[in-house]
């Protein structure tokens, strides 16, 4: 099993990238128009080969729900796989992440909806967040690599949480599968 932790000796360069022009409209592709919220994504290497993202959102309008007034549970997962699908993606391409350093871009587009799972989601509403124009962060805290029966399969401990400028805020945990990883 090799593990990476935000305790690591490794250090890598502390290296934040502005919002990728022509990753993140890939990255949103799967998505239907009215669903795509993530509207910048800047991305920055830590310690131990790990990986966050800082990110502005708007839903203009739920695309399941009249209107709530407020984030929701289906928003804050929505929010989160977008987030979680252009960290992975930007960390690819600038090798920032640990367990990863033999994906290209090519193998993240071919694995990005089969192959990786939310495995456990945990939200905490502390105040309520204006869906319309929020801030969002995600942060890799470790990766695991282990061979069950033999198949590899990397599984990842993230945190995030949401904020908007009225003091709303939601924050929450997520452990990520991926499967199928050759």
């Amino acid at each position: 099993m090799t593990r990476a932790t935000a305790d690591s000796t490794d250090i890598r360069s502390a290296q934040t990238f502005a919002t990728d022009e022509d990753l993140l409209p890939r990255v949103l592709a799967p998505y239907k128009e009215h669903c795509r919220y993530l509207l910048t994504a800047e991305v920055s290497g830590l310690p131990g080969g790990l990986s966050r993202v800082r990110a502005t959102f708007a839903i203009p309008e739920s695309c399941y729900i009249d209107d709530t007034g407020h984030l929701n549970a289906v928003e804050v997962n929505i929010a989160y796989n977008q987030m979680m699908y252009y960290l992975v993606a930007k960390s690819v391409k600038e090798r920032l992440l640990t367990g990863f350093e033999s994906w290209t871009l090519e193998d993240f587009w071919r694995h990005q909806l089969p192959d990786i799972l939310i495995a456990r989601f945990a939200s905490r509403f502390r105040r309520p967040v204006d869906p319309r124009d929020f801030l969002g962060e995600m942060e890799f805290r470790s990766v695991d690599l282990r061979s069950p029966g033999g198949r590899p399969l990397l599984t990842a401990t993230t945190a995030y949480r949401y904020w908007d400028t009225e003091g709303g805020r939601c924050d929450g945990d997520a452990t990520l599968a991926f499967v199928d990883i050759t």
